[in-house]
């Protein structure tokens, strides 16, 4: 197995409602990416590309529509999707390519373009739920997320003004980030004001629908040492699918999470998460969810996140920076690009790139993990310079 480094890295504004097209936006972030390490198209091997179901962008045949736009012309070229997990498995597929010797570059491209499907895509997902337990029930998501979140707050007695603290940290982190949607410096009264969409779920506890891509150069050590002479390296990979039978799970804990985390931390050496990784990216769709995945990332004991993160263990100046980025909540969530958005995070605060984003110290472990169909599904990757 060969090691595998990040040596460039790209990504477009996250809009509402973008003027470009999901191949244009593709092309965007594949082209930074690019420019970033000094690399042509011709220098890459293969291309792994990663975006959420279909329905999403409204396109059938996803995968081919963006081919050319993601720079795949006859190259080899594998489109992959796991609903929200997919920006965190991204770099993971194309890891396996360059480790395992198949290839020595591999140019990894998210996408997701959402304002131009109708029905809205949440529509869709009114057509995945079980015909017969389920769907008379007429579920959304945000409702299963409501009911996730209040199972969550009162397994361990937490406070909805607590949790909102969540988006108060990642709007204000966001308005350093250039490819935020939302940034922006409210308060935590702002959250609980604001329009309840299905309760305890507010409408600032969630993330915005959103436009945008991301792209990585991944390569293998001999090329990576070439382009850069401190590269990052992609140490631990793990993932895990649970049941989609949310009915069946307790929900207060993400379990699906934790196995996938056990193992990248096992791939990567990790035996102690909470001392050894110095900066975090958890999936944010929710406020609720921050905390729910910094637990089952072992980064904080079950039932502690709130505290910590009321005594500000997990601000940009913390003891574990956690979505120093600005998340979801306050960049945007354009599927698949926003997990691999945090990924990259990670990659530009390892190394010391970050801008009015970096952390204090000398942060040389960081982990960034994202989650997705019906709250099964757990990617995670460990980065180390």
């Amino acid at each position: 197995m060969r090691k595998v480094a990040i040596i460039g890295a790209g990504i477009t504004k996250f809009y509402r409602n973008a003027q470009e097209t999901p191949k244009e936006l593709a092309y965007e972030a594949a082209k930074m990416a690019l420019d970033s390490c000094g690399m042509k198209l011709s220098d890459i091997d293969c291309v792994v590309m990663g975006s959420a179901p279909d329905a999403f962008d409204g396109v059938h045949m996803k995968g081919e529509y963006l081919s050319d736009g993601a720079g795949a012309f006859r190259k080899p070229y594998m489109r992959h999707f796991v609903g929200g997990g997919t920006g965190v498995l991204s770099p993971a597929h194309g890891w396996f390519h360059v480790a395992s010797g198949m290839f020595d570059t591999c140019l990894v491209v998210t996408e997701e373009k959402m304002s131009c499907a109708y029905p809205h895509p949440a529509g869709a997902f009114l057509t995945i739920f079980d015909h017969t337990t389920e769907q008379p029930l007429y579920p959304t998501l945000i409702y299963i997320f409501a009911i996730e979140m209040m199972r969550f707050m009162t397994t361990w007695g937490y406070r909805k003004e607590d949790i909102a603290l969540v988006a108060v940290k990642n709007k204000k982190n966001a308005m350093d980030h250039p490819s935020a949607q939302l940034p922006g410096e409210i308060t935590v009264q702002d959250v609980l004001n604001s329009e309840i969409i299905a309760y305890p779920v507010n409408r600032l506890d969630i993330s915005p629908t959103s436009d945008g891509a991301c792209a990585m150069v991944l390569a293998a050590e001999h090329v990576a040492r070439r382009v850069d002479e401190k590269p990052v390296w992609i140490d631990g990979v793990g993932w895990c699918l649970d049941t989609a039978y949310w009915c069946t799970r307790d929900l207060y804990y993400p379990d699906y999470l934790e196995v996938a985390a056990r193992q990248a931390y096992k791939m990567a050496g990790i035996k102690e998460p909470h001392k050894e990784i110095h900066v975090a990216e958890p999936y944010d769709p929710f406020t609720y969810k921050e905390l729910h995945h910094i637990e089952g990332l072992l980064l904080a004991p079950r039932g502690k996140s709130v505290e910590m993160l009321v005594n500000g263990h997990f601000n940009r100046d913390g003891n574990l920076p956690c979505s120093p980025s600005g998340g979801l909540l306050g960049v945007g969530n354009p599927i698949a690009a926003a997990g691999l958005m945090k990924i990259m995070e990670v990659y530009l605060q390892l190394k010391g790139a970050a801008g009015k984003r970096q952390v204090p110290g000398n942060p040389t472990c960081g982990v960034a993990n994202a989650w997705g169909d019906l709250m099964q599904v757990g990617t995670v990757v460990v980065l180390r310079k």
